[in-house]
């Protein structure tokens, strides 16, 4: 097994899943509350392991021949991040009267890990980063090489998400601050929205 093969499926997987994107987001807001903030993470995680060993070991074309599958997940995701942008919109625009009055209620496990593969499995640039451009690059790798590639990309994801719900759960005494926590709610509106809208653009 290749270090060297190893070390390119850390950095390039970590090119793929590090920029801010609605998983990142999610897994940020459960952290700061401190709400099933691990569980969300290992979601994202063994999402990242079964979808990266099926690009890397022969699926990727299926999912880029099949025009069908991409349309459906693309309008799920388009009509998810709408709506799931939209709460996190509504909460930054409470004002602070309200917001004094209010305890966010914490979702339960189930929630959170239904939430988790939603925004996941229904974002189709999670297909492109690791069924398509994972895929191909592992595909070039042959033997142990390609299962030493494949281990640096999931190296990335457990370092990566592992990293940001801990650091969320321990800044969060900063991070919940009222003020704080209404512009976090606006950046992650913007980001769902933002998504919703590249998918939108690409149909």
């Amino acid at each position: 097994m290749s270090a060297v093969a190893v070390f390119q499926g850390f950095f390039i997987g970590a090119g793929m899943i590090i920029p801010i994107g609605a998983q990142n987001a999610y897994v940020l807001s459960q952290g700061i509350k401190q709400n099933s903030h691990f569980i969300a993470a290992t979601i994202c995680i063994l999402c990242d392991l079964l979808l990266m060993s099926a690009g890397i070991f022969g699926s990727s074309a299926l999912f880029a021949e099949n025009e069908v599958l991409v349309q459906v997940i693309t309008l799920g995701g388009i009509a998810f991040l709408l709506i799931y942008g939209g709460s996190f919109f509504k909460k930054a625009l409470i004002t602070r009267d309200k917001v004094n009055n209010i305890v966010p209620p914490l979702h339960s496990r189930k929630t959170v890990v239904l939430t988790t593969l939603a925004v996941t499995l229904l974002n189709p640039h999670v297909y492109l980063d690791t069924l398509v451009i994972i895929g191909s690059i592992g595909n070039q790798f042959i033997g142990a090489d390609k299962w030493a590639f494949l281990s640096g990309t999931i190296l990335a994801s457990v370092t990566w998400f592992y990293t940001l719900s801990f650091a969320a759960a321990k800044m969060a005494p900063w991070l919940s601050q009222q003020h704080v926590q209404r512009w976090i709610d606006l950046i992650v509106a913007l980001i769902m929205w933002s998504i919703a809208l590249s998918l939108i653009i690409s149909i």
